[in-house]
């Protein structure tokens, strides 16, 4: 009798600590927030929306590209443009419009046509840009719209109450391509110096194929906590995305 009465009430204080526990925290689920024929947002964390929009190629057919809008307040950043000032302009505003925010600038990461085709709209609606000297260079040279503002090794900037950096790490995919973090959120955009899982090594036409892998270990290094890549085209994943990155480029 008593073993029984003494089974009874650890059942009842195990269903009071059940009771009195906070409820757990969810995930956020990434969820599409927006579609077009140019142009689809996908929010991947409370703060964080990957765009992407699409560019015929001779090489790899119709190919999407991405971007990234991290947000703090009512203000944002861009890293990368969408490849053409239609889907730029759409683009604009749909974050003026649905998320009531304003954009503090626009990064390219590096000087093709999938990161700055679209600047012209940006400069039109007077958001400034910010790129690696490299990309303004290149830029020139290719005859390309030219971002305004250049830094050589790192930049910095404030969105909202939070920051974001860029930073050139090594050459890689392009002698200029950056890398784009968000603190805030452990959310990296790796532009086309990172491969999603499975995927090619794509175009190399201004690549630097021996750097790559050191230049992506470096990456790795500085950013152990991330926990949310976007690569330049193709799914989004985790830090097995470096790896990845890593081991395709040293074969």
């Amino acid at each position: 009798m008593k073993h029984v009465i003494f089974r009874f009430i650890i059942l009842g204080v195990s269903i009071a600590f059940t009771h009195c526990s906070p409820p757990q925290p969810q995930a956020f689920k990434p969820k599409e927030v927006y579609k077009s024929d140019d142009l689809i947002i996908t929010q991947l964390t409370e703060n964080s929306f990957e765009h992407t929009s699409f560019k015929q190629t001779d090489d790899f057919g119709y190919v999407p590209c991405n971007g990234l809008v991290v947000r703090n307040g009512n203000e944002t950043i861009v890293f990368d443009t969408p490849t053409k000032d239609k889907s730029a302009n759409e683009l604009i505003y749909w974050i003026n419009i649905a998320l009531h925010c304003k954009i503090n600038a626009v990064i390219p990461t590096h000087f093709h046509d999938d990161c700055l085709g679209g600047l012209n709209a940006f400069h039109a609606h007077a958001i400034p840009s910010y790129a690696n000297v490299k990309t303004i260079e290149l830029a020139k040279e290719n005859k390309m719209t030219v971002p305004q503002n250049s830094f050589s090794d790192s930049l910095i900037l404030s969105v909202g109450n939070e920051t974001i950096r860029a930073k050139f790490f090594g050459e890689g995919h392009t002698k200029d391509n950056v890398v784009g973090y968000f603190p805030s959120e452990q959310v990296m955009f790796g532009g086309c110096l990172l491969k999603t899982i499975d995927a090619s090594k794509g175009y190399l036409g201004d690549a630097n194929v021996a750097a790559w892998s050191s230049t992506v270990e470096r990456v790795k290094k500085e950013h152990p906590d991330v926990k949310i890549i976007v690569p330049g085209h193709g799914p989004y994943g985790d830090r097995k995305l470096l790896d990845y990155t890593i081991d395709l480029f040293r074969k």
